[in-house]
């Protein structure tokens, strides 16, 4: 036996479970290839089970098609050649489980973990088993980071805060140079920092400038963007992590005002979005340095309290954070009341984003990210510190 299926059927027996059962159709679940330490690669056509007990020796359920599709895993595989064999091997390897978790979530609330469709889960419950989600067996296997990675994750971070510093002082170099970037030109220069940085990114970052802040998630191409000029608003969002596959993302956001002094209203906006930023870290901190437990759905409505009462809560349109894994949004607890309600707890080993922010259509948009991560029963901010004020690029970046 693996030391991961030890590991997972230590969790089902914590969790009270009977088992967990992973289901694959054409590469349709990642996690489960990662949970159970998979390839992807080779043909993968046909329908497959595994079947993770408790105790007890693993289950697999394959076609003939691709008898050996599973045999990574070490189980003597039951062989199917019609959906009527599938069934009858589905039934008699969930005959002694009661009550087991599959890859879903109830009503699609936490679509990360939503992958098994609506006709498998019937199939599955008409053999009599209660189903339940495997949100949280999947934060544990998934969204847990290593010391490691959570160092490499610092500094992916520090080095976005020097990519941000040397943005905001490109644009103060060509706006007085009378030839200000456009939000895809300083787009393309962040690109090449993050690589000049020793660092990769699945995708590019958000540039967005008055307007365009206001949407949160602008993309700038060369047709939709107008030049960086004296008097804008400027939001940069950027994530990147080290080469290294398994390596953990940063992603942060900050903002600058193209001028000497930031405008009254800007700097008001960004004062409130702060103190929201603010109050989620101080809960989570409060919580987590305390032994307590602190869930997702909770940061998120600290954030969010700040926000409404400062008659902003219409304009908050999206959760205060996310989790940050191998990918930028990865899989574990996010802090969100309203896309979802995100119960999961914030657990050891995890690292999320913090990240409020308030948008007013056709004018600008304030969002201010940081990250943290909870290790060693700790929940700390990583780098770079918060931004405490917008900054105004012109007064800040002279030569």
């Amino acid at each position: 036996m693996s030391g991961r299926i030890a590991s997972v059927q230590d969790a089902l027996r914590q969790a009270g479970l009977d088992g967990w059962l992973f289901y694959d159709f054409r590469l349709s679940d990642p996690i489960a290839y990662r949970v159970l330490e998979l390839s992807e690669h080779g043909a993968t056509t046909r329908r497959w089970f595994c079947f993770v007990p408790s105790q007890g020796a693993v289950r697999t359920i394959v076609s003939a098609v691709e008898a050996h599709r599973l045999d990574a895993l070490g189980a003597e595989p039951i062989v199917y050649r019609s959906y009527a064999e599938m069934v009858a091997g589905l039934r008699s390897v969930l005959v002694p489980a009661h009550r087991i978790a599959m890859n879903y979530s109830p009503e699609a609330a936490i679509p990360y973990v939503s992958r098994v469709d609506a006709g498998t889960l019937e199939l599955v419950r008409s053999t009599g088993v209660e189903v339940v989600s495997s949100a949280d067996l999947v934060q544990r296997f998934e969204a847990r980071l290593t010391a490691a990675q959570l160092a490499g994750h610092r500094r992916a971070g520090t080095a976005l805060g020097h990519i941000v510093d040397e943005s905001f002082a490109e644009i103060a170099r060509r706006v007085r140079a009378g030839d200000g970037p456009t939000e895809y030109e300083l787009q393309q220069f962040v690109m090449s920092r993050i690589a000049t940085a020793g660092l990769t990114t699945a995708e590019p970052p958000i540039v967005a400038v008055n307007e365009h802040s206001a949407d949160p998630h602008f993309g700038p191409t060369p047709e939709n963007v107008g030049r960086i000029r004296h008097g804008d608003f400027v939001l940069l969002d950027l994530w990147a992590k080290e080469p290294a596959r398994d390596a953990g993302y940063a992603d942060i956001t900050w903002t600058g005002f193209v001028g000497e002094a930031v405008p009254a209203e800007h700097a008001r906006i960004f004062e409130i979005v702060a103190r929201a930023r603010d109050a989620a870290v101080d809960l989570v901190k409060r919580r987590v340095d305390n032994g307590a437990t602190i869930r997702g759905h909770e940061a998120d409505r600290a954030a969010r309290t700040v926000i409404e009462q400062a008659g902003y809560g219409e304009a908050f349109v999206h959760r205060t954070g996310h989790s940050i894994g191998r990918e930028v949004h990865g899989m574990g607890a996010n802090l969100d009341s309203l896309e979802t309600q995100d119960h999961r707890a914030l657990i050891e080993g995890t690292c999320f984003s913090v990240e409020p922010g308030i948008y007013l259509p056709g004018r600008f948009g304030v969002r201010s990210e940081l990250d943290m991560t909870i290790e060693n029963g700790r929940a700390e901010v990583s780098a770079p510190q918060p931004q405490r004020e917008v900054i105004p690029i012109l007064a800040r970046y002279r030569t």
